[in-house]
């Protein structure tokens, strides 16, 4: 009960400052990773990382925030606007997993191919959280918001074949040829994420719509509705193999789609419910994860997390957005703005529970790059977005704006 005590009275105390920290920049991510911080080092927080709980609530919280913010997204104007968020994710991505593993090779020689190959899949996803204020603020143009928004939705599900492959070779566990299993597993966690997402979206939202049509819908489970379509979705896409993380963000489309509920009336208990578990998790991760990795800390675990921030994700971006009509002033805001954060952190605890051999290096590469991540993102987001704004204004860049209808969240819900 004294762990529960601890987290109730950090949420309480973040919550009734909530409004006054985000106007000054502070995120909730930075907020909770410092308690944890704090009441790790007090001995005030007795969970564990290795626990099977600790992974599912990191991953539900993915889950339902993916959920509700693609509920909102309007397919209409989506469909006028693939390009970007196409080439981030087909090209953009395995770029990155290629740079990843190079420059795991080079800065830490002794792991060898497979952890080199692990520790790129781990850190190649951006997380959907994290980078919340940025896709939701409106001074950023709107096919830059839906084009981080998209990427980082739908990036974390397609990295999962190539981490279990890669979890599988530094397991010594891979019994065929790693394009085959690439491919088996690809198939297999894509497809029947789809699969689930869809077919449940598209069910829960037309029994929504039929039922709000026939008075059969009570208002209070109008939002408990959509929770269950979030959770079922998921757990019918685990059920069958397939990738939980494409399910949720695929689902959400799907249900906001037919049932034609994209604002806050049937989502947010949703949404609230992801923050609310997201706010354990980066406890969790302050007081354990941290504290567990700081003495393992070396320059070449700085320097890799440095260059996953930077290079490894900011070359790739540049080379797909080359020939797109995009200025390098957008291709570098892109670029920066892809946090590492839950996906992250579940593909982490995965890895710690089957016991990889080089966990040190990996798991602490890991630890310090979505630390560092949680504070250098949270923190350069007001100030570049108003950068950004004042040279996109003062250009007229990228054309005009197909404006991407969707309901804003509030802002103190940012991550």
């Amino acid at each position: 009960m004294g762990t529960l005590l601890t987290v109730g009275v950090i949420l309480i105390a973040y919550a009734a400052t909530s409004a006054l920290l985000d106007r000054r920049g502070v995120t909730s991510a930075i907020v909770f990773v410092t308690a944890g911080l704090v009441v790790g080092g007090a001995g005030w927080f007795g969970a564990g990382a290795e626990s099977e709980a600790a992974r599912l609530v990191t991953e539900l919280a993915l889950v339902l925030l993916l959920f509700s913010d693609s509920a909102r997204i309007d397919l209409r104007a989506l469909r006028s606007h693939l390009s970007w968020p196409g080439r981030l994710l087909l090209i953009g991505l395995p770029l990155t997993m290629l740079l990843g593993i190079g420059a795991g090779l080079l800065i830490f020689p002794g792991i060898g191919f497979g952890g080199a190959f692990l520790l790129s899949t781990m850190l190649c996803s951006t997380d959907a959280a994290l980078g919340q204020r940025v896709v939701e603020d409106p001074a950023v143009p709107a096919r830059l918001r839906q084009a981080l928004d998209v990427e980082s939705g739908l990036n974390d599900g397609l990295a999962v074949p190539f981490f279990l492959v890669a979890l599988d070779i530094s397991l010594a566990d891979l019994h065929s040829s790693v394009p085959s299993a690439v491919v088996h597993n690809a198939a297999e966690q894509i497809g029947w994420g789809l699969v689930a997402g869809v077919g449940v979206g598209v069910l829960a939202g037309l029994l929504f719509r039929r039922s709000e049509r026939a008075g059969w819908l009570h208002g209070q489970w109008v939002q408990l509705f959509t929770i269950a379509a979030a959770l079922t979705g998921y757990a019918a896409a685990v059920t069958l193999g397939g990738s939980g993380f494409i399910a949720a963000f695929v689902g959400g489309m799907a249900f906001g789609h037919v049932s034609r509920e994209h604002g806050l009336r049937a989502t947010s208990f949703t949404e609230e419910t992801g923050n609310l578990l997201a706010a354990v998790t980066w406890i969790g991760f302050g007081a354990v994860a941290i504290r567990t990795a700081w003495p393992d800390i070396t320059w070449r675990v700085l320097a890799y997390a440095i260059l996953s921030l930077t290079f490894v994700r900011m070359v790739p971006v540049a080379l797909v957005l080359a020939r797109t009509g995009a200025r390098w002033q957008t291709a570098l805001f892109i670029g920066w703005f892809g946090p590492r954060g839950l996906a992250t952190v579940v593909f982490g605890l995965i890895a710690l529970e089957h016991g990889i051999p080089d966990a040190n290096p990996v798991l602490t590469t890991v630890v310090v790059t979505v630390t560092l991540s949680v504070v250098l993102h949270g923190l350069t987001a007001l100030p570049l977005i108003a950068a950004y704004r004042r040279w996109y204004d003062r250009t007229g860049a990228e054309a005009k704006d197909t404006p991407v209808p969707r309901t804003r969240r509030r802002p103190a819900s940012a991550a």
